[in-house]
């Protein structure tokens, strides 16, 4: 089978599936696992987006999103029909925004070729793309056995997190930011992250969109803890990012910060990609939640305090 991926967490199901040797094409923003450096990409970054300041590139993504804007990635319909994929896989992050783009997809991959979009909005969500990505392989037993090792990890961490609970163990109070300028909060499956992890999320909302928030609306909740994990940003962008963005009046009031507990966190890894790392997503926030309890468990160089 041929497969064509425009969607990085869909490319790390493709790879954990053992399919790596049937893709043919990904996303420019696929960078996991290394065994996709060099594979064929078969999109770019708009236009729209080459210097564009964060503000900028903050209402293009809104306006994509809501379909009034242009998309914020090209596909090179060419390419991608020279590939001549049996399967291609997309996301909402590659074609909300523009009507016609499922239709280029079709047309480009031909009238045999399957297009699939895959759009979770939680840990559930996750599980059954990898599931539908097994059934559209043939590679259902594989999927029926990653989606079970995820579970079974999972469940691990919520053992612990259940035993420390109920052995008094405190759930920090934590807000979780997926954009720094403009502030905005972590939507979607991370604050099912955060619950599983034994955090309390007091900014956002399960299952739905990263919304834009205020620093003053963060001084309200006062959080305990403050996790920084902008959508596709590895760690060392986030520390950058972090170190130009803008600060609350009020920031030493902070509770986490005169706990010193600010930290940042690699969201592009572990937090804004729908995929098997969600659960090494889940690990790393219960090691930062009660790290008497989780040793050693997320993964290396994932995160580090900030304050």
């Amino acid at each position: 089978m041929r497969i064509v991926s425009l969607l990085p967490a869909a490319t790390e199901i493709v790879w954990a599936l053992g399919l790596g040797d049937d893709l043919v094409g990904i996303s420019h923003a696929c960078d996991y696992p290394p065994g996709v450096a060099g594979h064929t990409a078969v999109t770019r970054p708009a236009d729209a987006l080459a210097g564009a300041a964060a503000h900028r590139v903050d209402d293009l993504a809104a306006g994509a999103a809501a379909g009034s804007g242009p998309p914020l990635v090209d596909v090179d319909v060419p390419l991608l029909a020279s590939l001549r994929p049996d399967l291609v896989l997309a996301g909402p992050w590659a074609g909300a925004a523009a009507a016609d783009l499922g239709r280029l997809l079709r047309d480009a991959a031909g009238p045999d070729a399957s297009v699939v979009t895959l759009e979770p909005t939680s840990l559930e969500g996750i599980f059954h793309a990898i599931a539908t990505v097994g059934a559209m392989t043939d590679a259902e037993d594989e999927a029926v056995g990653l989606v079970e090792i995820l579970r079974e990890r999972l469940a691990d961490v919520e053992e612990v997190v259940e035993e420390r609970r109920d052995g008094g163990h405190h759930a920090p109070r934590v807000a979780a930011l997926d954009w720094l300028d403009p502030l905005s909060s972590a939507g979607l499956w991370v604050p099912e992250q955060v619950r599983r992890a034994g955090g309390w999320e007091v900014l956002a909302v399960d299952g739905e969109p990263s919304l834009r928030t205020t620093w003053d609306a963060v001084v309200d909740v006062d959080p305990e803890m403050l996790l920084l994990l902008p959508c596709g940003m590895h760690l060392a962008e986030t520390i950058r990012s972090w170190r130009t963005s803008p600060r609350a009046r009020a920031w030493d009031e902070l509770q986490a910060v005169r706990r010193g507990q600010v930290f940042a966190l690699d969201g592009s890894a572990y937090f804004s990609r729908p995929g098997p790392r969600v659960i090494d997503g889940i690990e790393l926030l219960a090691e930062i939640f009660d790290p008497a309890a989780f040793v050693d468990l997320a993964p290396a160089g994932s995160w580090v305090p900030v304050a």
